[in-house]
This record gives C-alpha cells, structure tokens and sequence, in this order.
C-alpha cells in the first residue's frame, strides 16, 4: 500500500509536467502579430500591398472571412458617461493623459481589451481602453476621467482631437489610396502577413489610433 500510494504521486506530477511543457511549447510556437499602419497601394484578390508608415512596403493576404471595419469621424460630445472608449495618449508631468486620439467602441466591443498598457502611435505614448466616469468640457478641450478593472486615468481632450468611431465596413473600401490599420497582423513564414480584421479610414481620413 504504501508503494502504490507514492508511485500514483509521481504518475500524476510526471503527467502534469508533460501537460504543461506541451503548453508551453504550444504558447511559444504561436506566430507574432504585428501592427500595420499606411496606405494601401495594390490589391490582387485578397492580398494588399500596403506601404507603411515609415515607408516599408508590406505584403498582407486578408483571410476569407476578414472582417472590414470602418473608421469614421463622430463629435467629441458622443464622449459621454459610460461610454466605452480607447484613448491613445501622452502622459503628462502632473499625471494626467494628453489624448492624441479618442475612438468610441460600439456597444458590442464594450470591455474589450481593458486596461492601460504602452502603444506605439508616438515613442513613450499610451493606449487606454475603459469606461468613462466622468465628462467635463473645460476651456482647453474636455477632461474625461476613465476606470478600467485595475484602476482609472485622468484624461485631457484637446480641441481639435480626432474622434473616431467603428462602423461595419466593406471590401470595397480596400482601394488604392485608402488608409488603414491592422491591430494584430500574423506574421507567417515566407514573411507576408495575415489579416483576419482590416480597419479603413471613411471618407479619406487616416485611422488616427
């Protein structure tokens, strides 16, 4: 008995250890994602040549059920308490966030991604997903203070601020000229990339995010 009650530890821990380097050999081999900000130049079927912003041209092959979104222009006012907002940003010396952008999420995507995490728009800027508590116009734009699971933001709106919302877009927005971000692009082998969700800006604006 007391031989049978120590091999079924050791059984058990091995299987354990076999099932979590499995894991993590499986986490390790996902693909990276990238993102991609610029200006399509080509489209060949459902691959789209894409120059990006700092000039480097990229290969990206949409997958058959891509999803395209499109990125318009709203008023600042729609900000309203308990909207659910993505505010890229700068930080600020007393603390508060300087918006560089606001987009509104539709009611749908509220929680996505929440939180307060570093974002590549401009060296050292932030991007802040959240709920907002507060609204406030100010003569310098409109202050806004937003909570998210591990804590809140106090953000500066200037005036002049894109503002942005997404709506359900079209293939056919997948033109030459137009300008579009992906969040999360899988980089494959022979280097292209795969987009599964393609954001266009409406009405010739730049995705500002």
């Amino acid at each position: 008995m007391p031989k049978t009650s120590w091999i079924v530890p050791r059984a058990l821990a091995a299987s354990l250890m076999v099932m979590s380097l499995a894991g993590l050999e499986a986490w390790s081999q996902q693909p990276p994602t990238v993102r991609v900000r610029g200006t399509i130049e080509a489209v060949d079927g459902s691959l789209l040549t894409v120059k990006s912003r700092d000039g480097n041209e990229l290969k990206v092959r949409m997958t058959d059920n891509v999803a395209v979104v499109g990125v318009a222009k709203i008023a600042m006012s729609e900000i309203k308490q308990g909207s659910y907002i993505g505010v890229s940003a700068m930080p600020e010396p007393d603390g508060t966030q300087k918006a560089l952008a606001v987009h509104i999420f539709p009611e749908a995507q509220r929680g996505v991604a929440e939180g307060f995490r570093p974002w590549d728009l401009r060296p050292n800027s932030t991007m802040i997903n959240a709920t907002v508590a507060e609204t406030v116009a100010a003569t310098d734009g409109q202050n806004i203070l937003v909570k998210y699971k591990d804590g809140e933001k106090k953000v500066v709106v200037p005036p002049g601020t894109p503002i942005v919302t997404f709506v359900p877009g079209e293939k056919s927005e997948l033109k030459p000229g137009a300008k579009i971000i992906i969040f999360g692009a899988t980089k494959k082998e022979d280097g292209t990339l795969e987009a599964n969700r393609v954001n266009v800006g409406r009405d010739g604006i730049t995705p500002p995010m």
